[in-house]
């Protein structure tokens, strides 16, 4: 009667277990978190998420830092989270990741040199990838890249990367205007030196992330493990020129992309700026290949790419300083020119550095204005309140506050489409070739790069 009891209480138990497992549509697998933006995945509740994250990672600072941020989520007097990191830090973290499968998503965001290779085995394995950018760094590991999407897809696994960007306000109107032809006409084709369409994008070592001084791990100045510039942020800014110019049609890397100048250059960093943003005394031996005079290090995060996009000519660049300028931050130019109108987004001084899109036209008549309050009322169905001031080159489009939610939020933003994509099974048909198509953009970039060094 006794064992009967037991085995009664212990069936009940399993099957109240098994409610609690299956009560939850995913179930997070953090990996090797050495880069903030896997936290960030985490800043907010996500109802469909088990709130229990396994995390394998070797010990140390980056995985202290990244239990550091989770905590500070679950502990803050607004909006806290829930999250319950069950942490594995064994020499075989990965390979123990592999085995035990404890969750159904893995999220990837860190050493860049490593996710490549990362990315491979975890689909093979049958595991679905949530990874950050960049998912390859230079022509080799988009070799490898190209097999595992191909993997992913034999395996019904998605791997898809985390573009941020995409859910910035100011771009997806600078999108959406230019999908209006009676407002931009047709996008131009444009020249070497004048492009159709400019993306240029400046970023800074010493910045805040979630009210505090962000500490960099120093593999992040490392071009070999970080990336350089011109493969790392720069795939945020080849995303949206395709994502913009060509929406939901498929590029095919083989045949639609040429390349044409490109270039790198180094941020000069002192050793004691080194020191203020990572907590280390000194440069570890890897930068030392980097490091000119014994006391400056050489970090080549700059890169610019001038190329064709289905014809169209499109120009990408990255800029890395120090420290951004009092009341400013990571800013954003971008250009989109149409037959009809420019569509420019400016983030400097003037616009108290905040992104402001701005429509110029060629020709101002009457029927033109008449064309943009008719286009107006277009875009404010998908995007309620937004609305235009009259300039003196055009408008300025103003946005209503609820819609400057912030970089950090755009993560969960793009999590929770993911999740979307995983219940239905599929990404939308043009996701994977575009992918493709961004990272060759990006690695072939940084291999005619290095032939012109």
């Amino acid at each position: 009667m006794k064992k009967t009891s037991i085995a009664l209480f212990l069936a009940l138990l399993g099957a109240k277990n098994m409610q609690a497992q299956t009560k939850y549509d995913f179930n997070l697998i953090t990996l090797d978190p050495g880069h903030f933006h896997a936290a960030l995945v985490q800043k907010n509740p996500l109802p469909q998420v088990n709130p229990q994250v396994h995390v394998y990672a070797p010990a140390g600072a980056d995985l202290d830092m990244h239990l550091a941020r989770i905590q500070g989520y679950n502990q803050r007097a607004v909006n806290p989270t829930q999250w319950q990191e069950q942490v594995y830090t064994g020499q075989d973290f990965f390979e123990k990741m592999l085995q035990e499968k404890a969750g159904n998503v893995v999220v990837m965001a860190g050493n860049n040199g490593k996710k490549t290779d990362y990315i491979l085995k975890s689909v093979k394995a049958g595991l679905n990838v949530l990874a950050d950018k960049p998912m390859a760094i230079n022509a080799q590991q988009f070799t490898m890249l190209e097999k595992a999407f191909a993997t992913a897809s034999q395996n019904k696994v998605l791997l898809y990367d985390i573009m941020t960007e995409r859910s910035e306000i100011t771009t997806q109107l600078q999108r959406a205007f230019s999908m209006l032809p009676g407002v931009f006409g047709k996008l131009q084709k444009g020249t070497p030196d004048n492009p159709a369409v400019t993306k240029e994008s400046v970023h800074h070592f010493y910045k805040y992330v979630s009210g505090s001084v962000l500490t960099r791990p120093a593999w992040f100045m490392d071009v070999a493990q970080q990336g350089e510039g011109i493969v790392d942020v720069t795939t945020h800014l080849v995303d949206l020129i395709q994502w913009e110019c060509f929406p939901e049609q498929i590029i095919d890397y083989k045949k639609d992309i040429q390349l044409g100048k490109v270039k790198r250059w180094t941020t000069d960093m002192p050793l004691s700026q080194f020191q203020a943003i990572t907590k280390l005394k000194a440069f570890p031996a890897y930068l030392k290949k980097d490091v000119a005079q014994d006391s400056i290090l050489k970090v080549y995060s700059n890169g610019e790419i001038n190329y064709t996009l289905k014809g169209v000519h499109a120009k990408a660049s990255v800029i890395w300083a120090y420290k951004a300028p009092e009341g400013g931050g990571d800013t954003h130019y971008s250009i989109m020119r149409g037959t009809k109108a420019n569509l420019i987004i400016k983030q400097g001084a003037e616009q108290q550095y905040k992104p402001v899109l701005y429509i110029e036209p060629q020709k101002m008549t009457d029927d033109y204005k008449q064309a943009v309050y008719q286009a107006l009322a277009v875009v404010q169905k998908q995007f309620p309140g937004i609305g235009i001031e009259e300039t003196a080159k055009g408008w300025k489009v103003t946005v209503p506050e609820k819609y400057n939610d912030g970089h950090e939020a755009h993560f969960g933003i793009v999590a929770s489409r993911y999740f979307d994509y995983l219940k239905q099974g599929k990404l939308p048909v043009w996701e994977v070739p575009n992918m493709l198509a961004k990272y060759y953009t990006t690695t072939q970039a940084l291999k005619k790069a290095l032939k012109n060094k």
